[in-house]
């Protein structure tokens, strides 16, 4: 099962990045980096510079449909840049038009507003985003992971790093029954 992890060039919280990752390649997964350029990417550790990371590939030339799933890793700046990115707000959403689903943390759901696909969803995340989520027709709840029926695909939720553990495991078991409903 491919899952993309779409970041923007600089600013994704790398522990919200390579937590998710490997808990993809324990469970025998294979995760691909999405970004809005080709290259690398600057993660950090909160405000200060971390790791970077090869991109795999380039939103506007690949598709939600090579995919299983979608996990949007946060950090304030990661998601704040690509909501203003017409590719990756599309890239996003077009993982719901096509009934997958979505996993995103902390800060991540600011690219799930702008891309207009929380209306009527039931969702989590870091508390500053609170008023956007809900003037965006969803529901915000303060809870460790929500995992949100709404439509042909789910929406997990967590929201911060602290949480980490059940977003993991959450979005592995949505994105494995997504998957073995779609071979049967």
């Amino acid at each position: 099962m491919r899952i993309a992890f779409l970041t923007a060039p600089e600013g994704v919280e790398q522990i919200e990045l390579t937590e998710p990752w490997q808990a993809v390649v324990d469970a025998g997964h294979e995760p691909v980096l999405v970004s809005t350029k080709p290259g690398k990417i600057q993660a950090f550790n909160h405000l200060d510079k971390a790791d970077t990371f090869p991109v795999q590939e380039v939103v506007g030339e690949t598709s939600a449909t090579s995919f299983a799933g979608l996990v949007l890793p946060g950090g304030v700046a990661n998601p704040d840049f690509l909501r203003t990115d017409e590719n990756a707000v599309a890239f996003a959403r077009d993982f719901f038009d096509a009934g997958k689903s979505v996993a995103a943390i902390c800060h991540a759901p600011w690219t799930l507003v702008e891309a207009d696909v929380v209306r009527g969803r039931v969702l989590t995340s870091w508390p500053s985003l609170r008023t956007d989520i809900r003037n965006a027709g969803g529901t915000w709840v303060d809870e460790q992971v929500k995992v949100c029926d709404h439509g042909p695909n789910k929406l997990v939720t967590s929201r911060k790093p602290d949480d980490l553990k059940a977003f993991c495991e959450a979005f592995l078991d949505v994105f494995a029954a997504a998957e073995s409903k779609e071979a049967s």
